[in-house]
């Protein structure tokens, strides 16, 4: 008896060998005669090398005691403590294992199959396992014979007998074994069925390959025909391949029963047969003709790749090698499909999103840096260049990742640490399974699970710390894989490489560059080679940052203009020593320039004018990074500095294009990368503050042109002041803070002359300061122009260009139409005399708010001029559902609308008096004046038509309302609205549909339909 307050001997042995909780394993071993092994420090170590010391205790007392008698409790200590090899695979097992555990408490005598193996039994194979089924008469006795399988499978694993490879081929083996029992059963079953037809099971996913898990679903594909058939040359009587088809069906259900059933010895596993044609609604068992027939004209990318592993395992076994000689070919073919690598990708993308947010950091398998990760980007690699090499097509990951780089399609570095990387996290993911026997792909919390799976891969210093940081670290190998299996080989191709070693063959490099969808591959592997070839440091740094680009451009509309861009830019700055080092340094730069230089000709073209601007797309550095649009007084206050150090005004207004083409990309460049996202936040902006975004990026840098070249013409020819005071008045959608990339300004100027100063002196000036910013804002040069447009002018075109205060108000007390009420609603000063502007707003406020709102004459005039718009303004042949601007449910419609409602209600209603559209309809919205499910369908139709104007002069370089008519074009418009690659039909459905429901609530509220 120990004294109180003091530790026993046993106790402290037990707590040096690692039990966590010495008290109860010291009560387990007082609770039974264990002398023998208090007392040997052999059988103490060998418990203490367990995963789990006191869970393998537990499990050998609870053995000891399911014992029949004192007898064969005698033998299996005699045994455990004489055999070492048996001690370390029965500790191991309960060391690992819970549910092998209980299984050996079910079935005491079970745990002599690990005291001896025969030569055989240390790699076993099919043959191996069908015998240890083969007294299996029913699914409980053959659940019960697949576990004893499995107890040798993990003994074999956790005593290191096995690395992860092998067991996961064993794992493979014993299924097929199983699948093999399983058929038997079912044709014991109904004999009947099994004369009729020809039924082959094909093992498919890691069955397939060769690299099963523990626990994890079999899936399979099945192929029947008649009995006296011979496959896809044969020929059978339909009504004859009918009965054998339902007989097939009845067989294949029942072997899927047999293994998927719970009993009271549990489940083996899930047999999935959803890889079939058409999944889980077509029909469970096809002939190989029809399988064959279904492959040529309906299957996806994803099931010629998930045909990679397609094996025969059970059945008619001749039938299954005709099965895999008529598909082979297919598969082999699938790289050449269009959108073949943006399906794979795509695929892989919505694997990830589906994975729940608090699991995703603890997910094996599916998440970033995963399993799927490797097995993927493998897959995708022997899809294109399988085609060729024969040597590449395996179905097991880590051979066709040898094959891989024994064929210089993958650096041997690269291979061989993401080897290492695949086989530890297949080694965690076999100790997560084997402890429940439970499919899991999740990492535990709990820190004595974590323990557990530390210790149980040989870390035993810090087990938690050490597998945490073990298994980051080999996760970040993975998170890399696409760059480390699919680009870097491109370089290769190129690049001067030491003698001898092995390199990408430029007709590989040309197929890969096909794959990722470059249209020129010639053309792309020229600009690789000039970026990257030599042994400068700038070439070393190129090597290093255009695998990733490559990546970043293969995920556009188009990565030739993307790597066509990036050389220019590199040429460009090339020599300048802080822009390789901003793109390797911080990577929110490297992949903000790929999604700029490959979403279209708008942004690039502004970078290409001056290429110093790639500084903006960094984190902020001292030289202006950062996309965060500037505000309108700090652009002011820039371009005015400037103005007063210019010696003329064409170098002033010279400076200020050159800001506006600054910031213009500035902007571009911050809604491309929020449209398309980046790998850490993808992209899912919301669309409304985008829209607002670019209008009032765009709108602010215009007024700080104008009021610079205002400026600078005054300072110019009249020293600092103006005959007159000069007001610029901004109209349209410059006025309403929602100029797009390619919007003209809109504007009205309005002038007063100084006191003393002629009214025609005072006019010529004012003229003369509107035609020289005009000039000066449209010199050719390689700044794009600053349109002016003064159109909205009472009398138009025919009309004086400026007026003064005193003429406007003349004109809109005697001529005003309501069109121009209309207009004035979008009235507000940008540039010029703050005093003037405001007191023309005073002038023109009456007219675009009239009291008591419009006469019923007038409304019925804003209706006439807008059917009147709709029917002749509209470009022939345009398709008027997908016209942004004139078309149904479009532009027009939403402020045409909205706009009526400010004419109506704008004297009694604040809210309403904005020249901001979306306010506007907000305001009529909360003042009862429109309901809010109409506000919103109007709104998302604005939002959504403006959008689509935008992406046009991103994507073209050119403004246009139209949805481009190339597929390029299309599909980069597509891109930048959030569709993945093949969904331009979507996007056009989707605009239909929104600008159809905007249509209907537009008639509602402006014609009173």
């Amino acid at each position: 008896m120990t004294a109180p307050g003091r530790r026993s001997s046993t106790f402290s042995r037990l707590l040096r060998h690692g039990f966590t909780d010495p008290s109860a394993a010291e009560r387990l071993l007082e609770s039974i005669e264990l002398t023998a092994i208090r007392d040997d420090p052999v059988l103490l170590d060998a418990l203490g090398a367990t995963a789990d010391p006191d869970l393998a205790l537990l499990g050998f007392v609870r053995l000891l005691e399911a014992q029949p008698d004192g007898t064969a409790q005698r033998e299996l200590l005699d045994t455990v403590i004489a055999a070492k090899p048996l001690r370390d695979r029965l500790l191991g097992v309960l060391g690992a294992s819970a549910a092998l555990g209980d299984h050996l408490a079910r079935h005491p005598h079970d745990w002599q199959a690990l005291v001896t193996y025969e030569p055989e039994d240390l790699h076993p194979g099919v043959e191996q396992f069908e015998r240890g089924l083969a007294e299996a008469t029913d699914p409980v006795s053959l659940r019960v014979a697949y576990r004893r399988c499995l107890l040798s499978i993990a003994a074999r694993d956790v005593c290191g007998t096995t690395d992860v490879a092998q067991t996961a081929a064993e794992l493979a083996d014993l299924a097929t074994a199983t699948l093999r029992a399983a058929l038997a059963l079912a044709r014991a079953a109904a004999p009947e069925d099994a004369a009729l037809c020809r039924l082959a099971v094909i093992a498919m996913g890691k069955c397939g390959g060769h690299e099963l898990n523990y626990v994890s679903d079999v899936d399979v594909i099945f192929v029947g025909e008649a009995a006296d058939s011979t496959g896809s040359t044969g020929s059978t009587d339909s009504a004859d391949e009918q009965k054998a088809l339902q007989a097939a069906t009845r067989l294949a259900s029942h072997l899927m029963r047999i293994c998927s059933e719970s009993t009271v010895e549990g489940t083996i596993w899930p047999v999935d047969a959803n890889l079939r044609p058409e999944g889980r609604n077509g029909p469970l068992v096809r002939t190989l003709s029809s399988h064959l027939a279904y492959y040529q004209r309906w299957a996806k990318t994803w099931e010629f790749q998930a045909l990679l592993k397609a094996r025969p395992v059970a059945g008619d076994i001749e039938l299954g090698e005709e099965y895999i000689a008529a598909l082979d070919p297919l598969v082999w073919q699938a790289a050449e499909r269009e959108n073949f690598i943006a399906d794979v990708q795509k695929m892989r993308r919505r694997v990830v999103e589906n994975i729940p947010a608090a699991e995703i950091e603890r997910e094996l398998k599916l998440g970033p840096g995963g399993l799927r990760d490797v097995e993927f980007a493998v897959q995708l690699l022997q899809l294109v260049h399988g085609r060729g090499d024969t040597s590449l097509r395996s179905g097991t990951t880590l051979d066709a990742l040898r094959a891989l780089a024994a064929g210089g399609y993958v650096g041997r570095d690269d291979a061989v640490q993401l080897d290492e990387a695949y086989r530890f996290l297949r080694s965690m993911e076999h100790r997560i399974q084997l402890f429940r026997l439970r499919r899991t792909h999740l990492v535990p919390a709990a820190e004595d699970d974590q323990r557990r799976i530390g210790r149980s891969l040989g870390l035993r210093t810090d087990p938690v710390a050490e597998l945490n940081r073990e298994w980051k670290r080999h996760a970040a190998v993975v998170r890399r894989l696409h760059e480390k299996l699919f680009y870097r080989p491109l370089l290769d191709a190129v690049a001067q490489l030491a003698p001898g070693e092995i390199r990408l063959s430029a007709d590989a490099a040309r197929e890969r560059l096909v794959a990722l969808g470059y249209a020129d591959p010639a053309s792309a592997l020229r600009h690789l080679e000039a970026l990257a070839s030599g042994v400068t440091r700038k070439a070393a740094i190129q090597r290093t940052l255009l695998p990733v680009l490559l990546g970043w451009f293969a995920d556009s509309a188009d990565p030739d203009a993307g790597l066509l861009g990036f050389r220019k830019v590199s040429d460009a700055l090339g020599k300048t020593p802080w822009y390789l080092r901003l793109l390797r340094d911080e990577g929110a730069a490297a992949e903000n320039l790929a999604r700029v230089l490959s979403a279209g000709r708008l942004a690039p073209d502004l970078l290409l004018r001056a290429p110093e601007a790639v500084a903006l797309l960094g984190d902020g550095d001292g030289r202006g990074g950062g996309l965060e649009p500037r505000e309108r007084e700090h652009l002011e206050q820039e371009i005015l500095a400037a103005v007063g150090r210019s010696e003329n005004d064409e170098q002033a207004v010279t400076f200020a294009r050159g800001v506006r083409r600054r910031e213009l990309f500035r902007t571009a460049a911050a809604d491309i990368v929020a449209s398309y996202g980046t790998e850490e936040a993808p992209g899912d902006a919301d669309q409304g503050a985008l829209v607002e975004l670019v209008g009032g990026a765009v709108s602010d840098l215009t007024a700080a042109t104008l009021a610079g070249s205002l400026r600078a013409v005054v300072r110019d020819k009249w020293g600092d002041t103006l005959p007159t005071r000069f007001a610029i008045i901004g109209m349209g959608r410059f006025g309403g803070h929602e100029l797009g990339y390619g919007s003209d300004a809109d504007v009205l100027f309005v002038h007063e002359p100084r006191d003393g100063v002629d009214e025609q002196e005072a006019a010529r000036a004012a003229n003369t300061v509107v035609a020289e910013m005009r000039r000066l804002l449209q010199l050719p040069s390689t700044d794009p122009p600053l349109l002016i447009d003064a159109d909205l002018r009472p009398e138009g075109k025919s009309g004086p260009l400026v007026r003064t205060l005193t003429s406007y108000e003349a004109y809109y007390r005697r001529w005003s139409l309501v069109w121009e009420s209309q207009a004035l609603l979008r009235a507000e000063p940008v540039a010029g005399d703050e005093d003037l502007g405001r007191r023309f707003i005073e002038l023109v406020d009456p007219l675009r708010y009239p009291a008591e709102g419009l006469g019923d004459d007038a409304v019925r005039e804003i209706r006439r001029l807008k059917a009147r718009m709709e029917s002749e303004r509209l470009p022939r042949g345009a398709d008027p559902t997908l016209h942004t601007k004139l078309g149904r449910g479009g532009l027009s419609d939403v402020e045409w609308t909205v706009q009526l409602l400010q004419l109506r209600h704008g004297w009694a209603e604040p809210g309403l008096r904005t020249t901001r559209t979306r306010r506007a309809l907000a305001a009529a919205c909360a003042a009862g004046l429109i309901s809010g499910e109409d506000a919103e369908t109007l709104d998302e139709a604005w939002v959504l038509a403006t959008r689509v104007r935008n992406a046009v002069m991103l994507v073209r370089g050119r403004a246009g309302d139209m949805f481009p008519s190339g597929g390029r074009e299309l599909a980069a418009v597509g891109r930048y609205l959030g569709y993945g690659p093949g969904h331009v039909g979507d996007m056009l459905d989707d605009y239909r549909r929104t600008t159809r429901r905007a249509r209907s609530v537009m008639e509602e509220l402006f014609y009173g339909a």
